[in-house]
C-alpha cells in the first residue's frame, strides 16, 4: 500500500484534513487538492470549473505517475431554499460537489483500469435521507446527485477492478459547523442519535480509509452512513 497514491479534495478541511492524516497513516503517498492553498495542499485549483477539476488531475498524475485512491470530500455549501435560490448559486453548488467528482474520474480512471486497481470515495450528507433546513435545497440535491453517480459508476467500472462507494457523514463537529450552528443543533442532533455522542471527523475518516482498503475489495455501489444511527434505512 505504502506504494500507492491517493488524492483528496478538500483535504485543507477538518473532515478532509482527518481522512488526509487516516491515509497517510495507512502508507498512502496522499495529494492534497484544495481551493484554499492552506499549508500541506499540493494542487490548488477551484474545483467549480471543468478545467480547474480537470487540471487538478492532470497535475496529481504528472507528479505521481498514478492515482489509485480518489475520495472528493470537497464540497459547496452555499444555502438557499425555493423562493430564494438562483441560478449562480445552484450551479455553484451542482458543479463543485457533482461535477467536479465526474470530470477527476474521467481523467484518473483510464490509468486504474490499466491497473485493475482503484478506489473512489464520494463524501455526501445524511441529510439525503433527513433534509433538516429548506435552505439546504441545493445541498441536499448535489449530495443525492453524488450518490446516484456513485452506484452508476460502481457498475460501470467493477469489471475493472475498481470499487464506487459513498460515505455519508451525520453532524459533525468542526470548526465550519460551530461556527455556522448553534450549539443547542449538536445537542439536539445527538439527542436524536441511536448512540449518544457527537461526532468528529476522524469517524468519517475511519470509514473512507477502510474503503481504501484491499479489505474493502467486495464493496461497491453502497452509501455507508457515519452519523450516529440518526438516518437509518
Amino acid at each position: 500500500m505504502s506504494e500507492r497514491v491517493a488524492l483528496v479534495t478538500g483535504g485543507a478541511g477538518a473532515i478532509g484534513g482527518a481522512i488526509v492524516a487516516r491515509l497517510e497513516g495507512d502508507g498512502h503517498r496522499v495529494v492534497v487538492v484544495d481551493r484554499s492553498g492552506a499549508p500541506g495542499t499540493e494542487v490548488a485549483c477551484d474545483l467549480s470549473s471543468e478545467a480547474g477539476a480537470r487540471a487538478a488531475a492532470r497535475a496529481v498524475l504528472e507528479e505521481h505517475g498514478r492515482c489509485d485512491v480518489l475520495v472528493h470530500a470537497a464540497a459547496a455549501f452555499d444555502q438557499a431554499g425555493l423562493d430564494a435560490v438562483d441560478a449562480e448559486t445552484w450551479r455553484r453548488v451542482q458543479a463543485v460537489n457533482v461535477e467536479a467528482a465526474l470530470w477527476l474520474c474521467q481523467e484518473l480512471v483510464p490509468a486504474m483500469r490499466e491497473r485493475r486497481f482503484g478506489r473512489v470515495v464520494f463524501v455526501t450528507s445524511d441529510t439525503v435521507w433527513k433534509p433538516p433546513v429548506p435552505e439546504l435545497l441545493p445541498y441536499v440535491t448535489s449530495k443525492a446527485g453524488l450518490e446516484g453517480m456513485g452506484r452508476a459508476l460502481a457498475i460501470a467500472l467493477g469489471a475493472d477492478g475498481i470499487t464506487v462507494n459513498c460515505v455519508a457523514p451525520g453532524l459533525t463537529d468542526t470548526p465550519a459547523a460551530r461556527e455556522g450552528m448553534p450549539a443547542e443543533a449538536f445537542d439536539g442532533v445527538r439527542a436524536a442519535q441511536a448512540l449518544d455522542r457527537t461526532l468528529v471527523p476522524d469517524d468519517v475518516a475511519a470509514t473512507v480509509a477502510y474503503l481504501a482498503t484491499d479489505r474493502a475489495e467486495a464493496l461497491t455501489g453502497q452509501t455507508l452512513s457515519v452519523d450516529g444511527g440518526l438516518a437509518m434505512r
